[in-house]
């Protein structure tokens, strides 16, 4: 991937509850996170790091539902008596909303040290690490291969194409991007191009990558890990970053990001694990695992699929 472009648009907010998981306190440290990370992913790092640390953690999980936005305004709703340390966000949307709001505390953490600048608030409110890009699944008969895109609105691939409902997850977030980029005139008339071209909208990124994978559609724009994920399976699709070419807009990538709550009742062990999540060793098994996600650090070994069209 030779380019990539960051835009913070507004956000849309709904609100949700999480599901609590207690533990019984005792006498040891205790940090509360609220995550919004798939908890098939995060909770493998927050138990290593309760065993490497001895501080347990209480964790709020996000619903499918209610992706990122439930937290959030969970943690909105508690302004005036904090009960959380740290919010684990999918992407740095909704940390960005807490700075705005006054809930995020400032905190640069020696582990960040590396990750570049466009992923992190110059201030300390929230740092990204462990990114997902946001690329093209391609089925492997599909000829000639989308690059773009903008390739949605291209009339070869009427009817072809499949994409998540862009009022929901990455899909949202990208979009506004995309308006934020491009000017109001040339979002709009994308999106009027998608119905043009009678583009299938799916319910999710899954959905459409388990479309393209059917051969019911020749390409969807979706998380990286989505494609990751069935090639591993031996699916027959392709991954390709879109828009590499000159003048064009880059791959979009979107990191996880981690804030540290004002006011929150445990800051100290809340700091401790902001250190853990933004260290190298986090973002290899984040590389790693299924998560399939890309290290911010530079030095970070990284899967061959990351670089690869498929994996035998």
């Amino acid at each position: 991937m030779k380019k990539a472009f960051w835009i913070i648009p507004v956000v849309v907010v709904t609100m949700a509850v999480g599901l609590w998981r207690y533990y019984s306190p005792g006498s040891a440290p205790i940090v509360v996170v609220y995550v919004s990370h798939d908890q098939v992913f995060s909770e493998p790092i927050l138990r290593d790091f309760e065993k490497e640390t001895g501080i347990q953690v209480r964790t709020v999980y996000d619903t499918e539902e209610t992706k990122s936005a439930g937290a959030m305004n969970r943690l909105i709703a508690e302004k005036r008596n904090p009960q959380a340390d740290v919010y684990w966000a999918n992407e740095p949307i909704r940390a960005e909303v807490l700075r705005q709001q006054g809930i995020a505390a400032p905190y640069i953490s020696q582990n960040g040290v590396g990750i570049p600048e466009t992923f992190r608030d110059p201030n300390g409110y929230w740092t990204g690490f462990a990114a997902r890009a946001r690329v093209l699944i391609v089925h492997r008969d599909a000829s000639p291969k989308p690059t773009s895109m903008l390739s949605y609105t291209d009339p070869r691939w009427r009817g072809k194409a499949v994409i998540a409902n862009p009022l929901f997850g990455t899909t949202t977030t990208q979009i506004a991007a995309l308006f934020v980029l491009s000017g109001d005139e040339r979002g709009h008339a994308f999106m009027q191009g998608l119905r043009d071209n009678a583009v299938k909208m799916s319910p999710s990124n899954g959905d459409s990558a388990d479309l393209v994978a059917r051969g019911e559609f020749a390409f969807s724009l979706v998380d990286s890990d989505d494609v990751v994920n069935r090639m591993k399976q031996h699916q027959p699709v392709e991954m390709i970053y879109p828009d590499q070419g000159a003048n064009e807009i880059g791959c979009f990538v979107v990191p996880n990001a981690v804030v540290l709550i004002a006011g929150s009742p445990h800051p100290a062990a809340g700091k401790t694990l902001i250190d853990y999540l933004l260290s190298k060793e986090t973002e290899r098994k984040l590389a790693f695992s299924d998560a399939a996600q890309i290290p911010l650090h530079p030095d970070v070994a990284m899967p061959s699929y990351f670089t690869a069209d498929r994996i035998d």
